[in-house]
């Protein structure tokens, strides 16, 4: 489920191929190739890879790897709740 959450969520957080690469640490010459590559399936991003990712996009790893579209919006409430009191405790 990579493929369509990394999307949904790059899409989401209004940034190009090219910019999330970046940010995530990939080389800048090849950032919008690999990043459309794990959009289409091509490449799989190591773990390390896919940390960095979902810390740009500001998602849980596990939201990236959710099969079933109720599952990864419960994540993503979660997440957000969680902010959200931390946010309030500071």
């Amino acid at each position: 489920m990579l493929i369509k959450r990394l999307k949904e969520a790059r899409l989401r957080a209004g940034l190009s191929q090219y910019r999330l690469g970046v940010l995530a640490g990939v080389d800048e010459a090849s950032s919008s190739a690999r990043m459309n590559q794990y959009e289409k399936g091509k490449h799989q991003p190591d773990q390390d890879t896919v940390k960095r990712i979902a810390k740009v996009l500001d998602v849980p790893v596990a939201y990236l790897y959710a099969e079933e579209d109720d599952l990864a919006a419960l994540i993503i409430e979660f997440h957000e709740s969680r902010k959200q009191s931390r946010s309030v405790q500071s």
